[in-house]
């Protein structure tokens, strides 16, 4: 009988770490996605579930169960392959895992690093990113997603360019601007285009990591333009690679 994957999904490693796993005779993957973007990467291959399950508790009963799938059988195997960001995913993952007993792998992107001719503030929250702007900047690249715009809408005094995947939520404060709706990956031309365009003083971003909104940085860089990067929060002390590859040596070596 196949082992079940479940990979805990919604970026592109995710989507693509699916299409790899289920080309493994011996592997069987389930895909989770949050829900939280209207077009999320959905992978192309296994099976998908949309939602969330109810916090450490709730996912520990789906690898023991998987009832919602329509059997009454375990997860052998729990890949987190989320956003960097998405911390509190990370930390329910880990719990369960630990406590069914099923191997568990956290697939983390490397976080981008300070090369010279950076100009980054380095803040811990969105709050003190905030904090950070406010009688430095007049124009602003807010490029954090919308789910963070709230931490922004008190600072009157700055124009915001804030780009996301879809829209905020109704009824969201959202700081003074303009919404710019868009997925990347991003060249480096376009992104030279934008700030140029806007008249961008600064620019706020999360360390995501990746190659697909790198140029911002890269553009940031030739144009001699601040950068305010929120820094990530902590993830769980468990096995960690840094990308498809090594997630699918990992799950070679688990059916050894």
């Amino acid at each position: 009988m196949k082992k079940r994957l479940l990979i805990l999904g919604g970026t592109g490693d995710a989507a693509e770490l699916a299409v790899r796993a289920s080309q493994i005779a011996e592997i069987e993957v389930i895909s989770s996605l949050a829900g939280r973007t209207q077009q999320p990467f959905t992978p192309k291959t296994g099976t998908v579930r949309i939602g969330g399950f109810g916090g450490a508790a709730g996912l520990a009963e789906f690898l023991l169960v998987s009832a919602a799938l329509g059997e009454d059988r375990p997860i052998d195997l729990l890949i987190d392959a989320t956003h960097p960001f998405a911390a509190q995913i990370s930390a329910n993952a880990a719990i369960a895992a630990a406590e069914c007993n099923v191997p568990y792998l956290m697939l983390v992107r490397p976080a981008w690093e300070r090369v010279e001719g950076d100009r980054w503030i380095e803040v811990a929250s969105h709050s003190e990113a905030a904090k950070a702007l406010s009688g430095q900047s007049q124009r602003v690249f807010l490029t954090i997603g919308r789910q963070e715009l709230a931490a922004f809408a008190g600072l009157d005094a700055i124009w915001f360019l804030m780009r996301a995947i879809d829209p905020p939520a109704l009824n969201t404060p959202i700081p003074n601007g303009k919404l710019l709706l868009d997925r990347g990956p991003f060249s480096l031309e376009n992104e030279r285009k934008l700030l140029r365009e806007y008249q961008i003083d600064t620019i706020v971003s999360k360390n995501s990591g990746g190659d697909a909104t790198y140029a911002k940085i890269v553009a940031a860089r030739e144009l001699e333009i601040p950068v305010v990067m929120v820094q990530r929060p902590p993830i769980p002390a468990v096995e960690q690679v840094a990308d498809v590859a090594g997630a699918i040596a990992w799950l070679i070596k688990q059916l050894n």
